[in-house]
């Protein structure tokens, strides 16, 4: 099987906007599968959500410390390596309340060996700054003519809409 050539048949800002492109492809008949969304320039955005003391640092720790703890727990019920009167649930819940106590103690011990960096909670994700919707270079031609009646309309609606009140509509002139 061979890499198929693809070429860019149209940029987009918005994820929204390339899935509207490629369902605006699909209505039409077009192979869809010789078509995909990709998306460009990725930037790692971590979004700060709070400060990191020593009680979240210990419930962080618990909690990822108490499934492992259960799972454990619980195979070793499953298995009877134990006892076998004792059964798997209170075996997984005895390796919960481990894990979490495990958990929360490890996560305090690594917070206080950071000695305050890194004091507060994040969230990471990347983001492209564009989506480029791609074709096969065989079906690109046809695609682009598609999206390009697609793309027309959106910007005539645009035009005819009626202006809201103090702002002024966006043509993307500078005379404006």
């Amino acid at each position: 099987m061979s890499e198929q050539t693809r070429r860019t048949i149209n940029s987009y800002p918005t994820y929204r906007e390339a899935e509207r492109a490629v369902d605006h492809l699909s209505d039409q008949g077009f192979p869809i599968e010789r078509v995909a969304i990709v998306g460009q320039e990725l930037q790692l955005v971590e979004q700060l959500i709070g400060r990191l003391g020593y009680g979240e640092a210990a419930l962080h720790g618990a909690a990822s410390g108490a499934l492992p703890g259960a799972l454990i727990g619980w195979i070793f019920g499953l298995l009877n390596w134990l006892d076998p009167v004792v059964s798997g649930l209170v075996l997984a819940l005895y390796g919960l309340v481990f894990g979490a106590v495990v958990g929360a103690l490890f996560g305090l011990l690594l917070h206080t060996a950071q000695g305050g960096r890194r004091d507060f909670t994040s969230v990471r994700t990347l983001q492209p700054s564009r989506y480029d919707v791609v074709a096969d270079e065989e079906v690109a031609d046809e695609a682009a003519r598609l999206l390009a009646g697609l793309d027309g309309r959106a910007t005539a609606r645009r035009r005819t809409e009626p202006r809201k009140r103090g702002r002024r509509p966006q043509t993307g002139r500078a005379s404006d």
